[in-house]
């Protein structure tokens, strides 16, 4: 068996979900809307908890919420919210599940407004990666002024859970900014893109 030596990102660690999580997804660009609305339920589950936990919990996510289709979650009445607090596969937490519902709304709304969800989300970091130059972790912000004015923006629109510090972590896994520290082989790779 060969030993990967790569040097990774801090938070990768050795988990067997979080290293192929953090080589082929974190900050990686996306441009799919089902997908976009996939992290940003996820990162909204994750408030006050370890991504890691919301990692564990992602395939039970997508078979409670219809596979990340905005349309059907939008449509989710009283009896899909008692299903979704019986889940124990995912985080039961009433007011997030809540959000889920109304986000899948105002992601629709956003998609008729812009064309896409994409197109408007993208338009924070100017339809392109930021590549950030972070040598430790620990320079790495909670929050930037494109996830301030993000947050902002979202909740006018009828968003929750999508405070300042959600979005910027949704805009580190989507790609919208390359946070990995400089001396994480992805950072070179991604920077590349």
């Amino acid at each position: 068996m060969t030993v990967d030596k790569r040097t990774r990102c801090g938070w990768a660690g050795k988990d067997p979900l979080y290293v192929p999580y953090h080589d082929t997804e974190w900050g990686v660009p996306l441009h799919d809307d089902r997908q976009l609305f996939e992290f940003l339920i996820l990162e909204g589950a994750q408030a006050g908890l370890s991504w890691i936990t919301i990692l564990r919990k992602r395939p039970a996510y997508r078979a409670a919420f219809a596979r990340f289709d905005p349309r059907a979650v939008a449509k989710f009445g009283a009896r899909d919210v008692r299903r979704l607090m019986g889940d124990e596969g995912i985080v039961r937490n009433r007011l997030k599940i809540d959000a889920s519902i109304a986000n899948a709304r105002a992601f629709l709304d956003v998609q008729k407004e812009h064309g896409s969800f994409d197109r408007f989300i993208w338009s924070f970091s100017d339809g392109r990666p930021v590549l950030n130059r972070w040598k430790a972790l620990a320079d790495v912000p909670a929050e930037t002024d494109a996830s301030r004015a993000m947050s902002k923006a979202l909740r006018q629109r009828g968003f929750r859970f999508v405070g300042p510090t959600i979005c910027y972590a949704f805009m580190q896994a989507v790609g919208m900014v390359n946070d990995h520290v400089v001396t994480c082989f992805r950072h070179r790779e991604l920077a590349k893109r």
